[in-house]
């Protein structure tokens, strides 16, 4: 019987890139074969339906897209 054990994933940076297609990277895809895959919001939202299927877990963090943009309004004020 194997045991795979979870570590709890960093936050991700503007260094994390999309593997798609370059751009920042807003999700972590921790795959249940081992690895990993980043995304940017866009093609997280594509390939999400595939991604669960093969995911042992998902970091999810488009919600700082929202929280940067009600940032910026706020200072526009």
């Amino acid at each position: 019987m194997t045991t795979t054990v979870l570590t709890p994933a960093s936050p991700l940076t503007a260094a994390d890139r999309c593997d798609r297609c370059g751009a920042q990277a807003y999700l972590r895809v921790v795959l249940a074969t081992g690895g990993e895959l980043l995304f940017c919001a866009h093609h997280g939202r594509k390939f999400e339906p595939e991604l669960k299927k093969i995911a042992a877990d998902i970091q999810d963090e488009t919600g700082r897209l929202t929280a940067a943009s009600t940032s910026a309004s706020d200072e526009d004020r």
